[in-house]
């Protein structure tokens, strides 16, 4: 069986380009992605982000979602603690009206912010406190049978959305297994307690109505190429644009140069935010496909789902294809 492939799409604002051109790419991601026969495309909640443009993500699942026909489309994920569960419920509810049986809701419990854009977004910093009893309430809210009296989502009632639980923790992965849903580990960015999470999530599973046996999807960057060579200089320019954003930010920051980059990549600092890409996958098609296999293998994933880093849409969609190929859930795409 052909484990199931899906992609995390990150809604970038590259350097020059705008908002509308981020979503026009997001367009023709999931697209592609559709065609060449991934299960999902999720899309993360930030805030007060000049580099990604999926702060509304509930808007942009269903701007996608309008654009393509089967594939599944959900958040990676939304914020809850940013939200009164009832909203979520409803933005949610309504997706699934228009779109029945393709729509996902991965919830986080991160504020996908800064402490300032906390305060701008009226969120208490106490909210994330109650995120199992939130889960709860919205499943009430999306079942029909809510657990608020005389409390009904409309739209939501009764569409039974899937909730996926997402963490980069070992609280995430002890909340899912308590919950019955199933995880999604963010190793895309947070690898170090990867395993523990998995180990966690299966042996303290216990089934639900949503899940009877443990789910688990875990995340994964990748740079497919024809060419080993030029998916590793892009792999080069995706780290360094990803350390710039990292230190560089705030009116007055100076502007560092791709040597200043590759200097303090070599210092502990350095070290440790590169790490975050640790499990990324780069070159041809064929080591692409080991990578992603023998990452598939070690952690004994249901599902993966890749966030495609290259930074220009072209090359992104052109390792979509590439992987998609490779690992065999579609056949030979246009040369």
């Amino acid at each position: 069986m052909t484990l199931p492939l899906s992609l995390l799409d990150l809604a970038p604002i590259a350097p020059g380009t705008t908002a509308k051109e981020s979503f026009a790419g997001s367009v023709a991601l999931a697209q592609t992605a559709e065609r060449t026969g991934h299960t999902r495309v999720w899309y993360a909640e930030h805030h007060n982000m000049p580099s990604i443009a999926s702060s509304a993500t509930s808007v942009l699942i269903g701007h996608v979602a309008g654009h393509t026909s089967t594939i599944r489309l959900g958040s990676g994920g939304v914020m809850l603690p940013n939200h009164a569960p009832l909203t979520i419920a409803e933005q949610f509810g309504t997706l699934a009206t228009l779109y029945p049986d393709r729509i996902d809701l991965g919830l986080g419990r991160a504020p996908g912010s800064d402490q300032n854009t906390m305060r701008a977004l009226r969120r208490d910093p106490m909210s994330a406190e109650s995120f199992p009893q939130d889960i709860v309430e919205l499943q009430g809210y999306l079942s029909g049978d809510s657990v608020i009296p005389g409390v009904q989502a409309v739209p939501g009632a009764g569409t039974n959305v899937p909730l996926y639980i997402l963490g980069s923790s070992l609280f995430g992965a002890k909340l899912a297994a308590a919950l019955g849903l199933p995880y999604a580990f963010a190793s895309h960015f947070a690898p170090d307690a990867l395993m523990d999470a998995i180990a966690i999530y299966r042996r303290e599973f216990r089934p639900s109505a949503q899940l009877e046996a443990p789910y688990l999807i875990v995340a994964a960057n990748a740079i497919a190429a024809e060419d080993s060579a030029d998916a590793h200089e892009q792999a080069t320019i995706v780290r360094r644009a990803r350390v710039r954003m990292m230190i560089a930010r705030g009116p007055g920051t100076p502007e560092y140069t791709d040597a200043q980059i590759d200097d303090f990549l070599t210092t502990p600092q350095g070290a440790q935010l590169a790490n975050m890409m640790k499990h990324t996958a780069v070159g041809t098609p064929a080591e692409v496909r080991d990578y992603l296999t023998d990452f598939a293998t070690a952690t004994g994933a249901d599902e993966l789902i890749i966030a495609h880093a290259s930074s220009g849409l072209d090359d992104r969609l052109r390792s979509v294809e590439l992987t998609a190929v490779a690992m065999g859930i579609t056949s030979a795409v246009a040369a």
